[in-house]
């Protein structure tokens, strides 16, 4: 049986390694060390919440000690719960985990959406797949598959001067504003939309004119193309 957490330190000397296979062995090892920081990191959030440690910092709750851990650090206070959330979900589950041989070198970032998914899949088929997938996979995967009366209702759609997400308001648009602003409001929600119901991601380029924005439209199609023609 594979031992959950593995102790150890990263080295970072491989980054001046002359031999591509050790800098190639440096990086690969790094990268899978990454996900042993984060677990680390959730459990330590853990103790700090049981143990109200966060009175010795002057802090009067767990969020208020969060806040000031993602302020000196400048990390969103978004992820620093998700840590968390993870070193609860791997002491929660630890008895499973252990059973399908499941280690911080899994990819332990996959735990924030566990519960989401034994919440409406088989246990079983839940966790090999925890074990096979990869985090993007998983965290598609353990979203809830609608009836078929919600599945009619479309992702996102935009119904007089309000934008809804999966039948939520999401935004209320100022239909006063100038036609130009209103226009390049409308396409960043669209483009927005568009990409969280792929499970995407946008990029934002400010141009200084329509011929400058048609030139790099041009440019990005092609370059879009080549990109995922490479994956």
């Amino acid at each position: 049986m594979r031992t959950l957490l593995h102790k150890g330190s990263i080295s970072l000397d491989y980054i001046d390694a002359q031999d591509p296979g050790e800098l190639h062995q440096g990086i690969r090892d790094t990268i899978l060390g990454i996900g042993q920081l984060v677990l680390a990191i959730g459990l330590a959030l853990v103790r700090v919440k049981k143990e109200a440690l966060f009175l010795e910092f002057n802090c009067r709750n767990l969020t208020a000690y969060i806040e000031e851990l993602a302020r000196e650090t400048k990390h969103d206070r978004g992820t620093i719960f998700n840590w968390l959330k993870i070193g609860e979900t791997w002491l929660k589950y630890r008895e499973d985990l252990e059973k399908i041989g499941f280690s911080d070198r899994d990819g332990p970032t996959k735990l924030a959406f566990l519960e989401r998914a034994l919440a409406h899949k088989p246990k079983n088929e839940v966790f090999d797949n925890l074990l096979i997938m990869s985090h993007r996979d998983f965290k598609v995967y353990s979203r809830k598959i609608e009836d078929s009366a919600k599945k009619k209702v479309p992702y996102w759609e935009i119904r007089g001067n309000i934008l809804y997400i999966e039948g939520k308001r999401a935004a209320i648009i100022n239909r006063n504003l100038g036609e130009r602003a209103l226009d390049m409001l409308i396409r960043a929600l669209e483009a927005a939309c568009m990409a969280l119901e792929r499970d995407g991601y946008i990029l934002a380029v400010h141009l200084n004119s329509h011929k400058e924005m048609m030139h790099f439209w041009a440019a990005a199609k092609r370059l879009k193309k080549r990109i995922q023609r490479e994956k």
